[in-house]
């Protein structure tokens, strides 16, 4: 799979070293040093300007099986969605690794030994899974991924929405499954579209064969949200957040949005630093980092799944 990616490029310009002689001859001394001196405003000048600029520049990227190669790269996404929260995220790795047969890593296909980037040939850009945490009750990141949204419905909806969905993740009969899609922020949406196509695959091809992680009556999805500083900051109004009061930081999970048949976002601002939740802002609107919950029915996959062709498809 092919995609277009911005990366930020800083400049490469080489100062000469300090006292480096410069031939010249006496009576031009003062005349360049005057000239040295405007050189050296405008090149500094120039150095601010251009110190970083936007490049757009093609990378081609390939979907692979997960291996025990991207335990790395996996944990340090899954902590990205996660942050501080008390998700035993090492454990979680460990399980999708194990579960191989379902999921995806994205890399970069085609990396020289003699490219100009720093870039590790397994280094991970993103990766797509699925947890059923129905089959994985009483492992510890299964039991702490339930209780973690249970607490904050609790503290952010209505008492009938949490009865609701305690029901629903308690259910032995309906399995639920939590689905993770995370990647870099500068790797665009489209290549969401065949990796989710995969998985539905995947998914079925379990099913099928009995394997882990088969069908799964509804599905959950953690998104990455985020709402303008200031604007709609009570907590009961959380649980009932306009679609386009939210800013989803994948863009395909909108969709998922619209067709979740429970949905409720709680803010991890307190929990975002600079190398995990960054400091975010849009057009120099500062923004409020949360996390959307969603529960999405399984027979809503199709439509969800039309829906990112329609608007994803390159």
């Amino acid at each position: 799979m092919a995609s277009r990616a911005k990366r930020r490029a800083v400049g490469s310009g080489v100062p000469q070293p300090p006292g480096a002689p410069v031939p010249r001859d006496d009576e031009e001394e003062d005349e360049v040093d005057d000239e040295d001196e405007d050189d050296d405003d405008s090149d500094e000048e120039e150095d601010e300007d251009d110190e970083v600029v936007d490049e757009e520049v093609n990378i081609e990227f390939e979907a692979y099986s997960i291996s025990d190669n991207d335990y790395d790269g996996i944990k340090k996404l899954l902590q990205q969605l996660f942050l501080k929260a008390p998700v035993n995220t090492a454990e979680l790795t460990d399980v999708l690794i194990q579960q191989n047969h379902i999921g995806s890593v994205i890399k970069q296909t085609n990396v020289s030994e003699d490219s100009d980037d720093d870039v590790d040939e397994d280094e991970i850009f993103g990766f797509i899974s699925l947890l059923n945490l129905t089959e994985r009750k009483g492992t510890q990141c299964a039991e702490q991924i339930k209780e973690l949204i249970l607490s904050f419905c609790e503290k952010n909806c209505e008492k009938s929405m949490v009865e609701q969905l305690d029901k629903l993740l308690n259910d032995t009969t309906k399995a639920v499954g939590l689905l993770l899609s995370e990647r870099f922020i500068n790797v665009p949406p489209q290549i969401a579209l065949p990796m989710y196509q995969q998985l539905q695959k995947e998914v079925v091809e379990a099913h099928k064969t009995n394997k882990p992680c088969g069908k799964c009556c509804f599905y959950l999805l953690i998104s990455k949200t985020f709402v303008e500083a200031g604007k709609n900051n009570s907590r009961k109004k959380w649980s009932n957040q306009k679609k386009d009061e939210l800013m989803f930081a994948n863009a395909e999970e909108e969709f998922f949005y619209e067709k979740a048949i429970l949905k409720f976002s709680y803010s991890v601002q307190e929990e975002s630093d600079t190398c995990l939740g960054g400091r975010w802002s849009f057009d120099d609107v500062p923004m409020k980092p949360l996390r959307t919950v969603m529960l999405i029915p399984g027979n809503k996959m199709n439509e969800i799944m039309d829906k990112l062709k329609e608007y994803l498809s390159v």
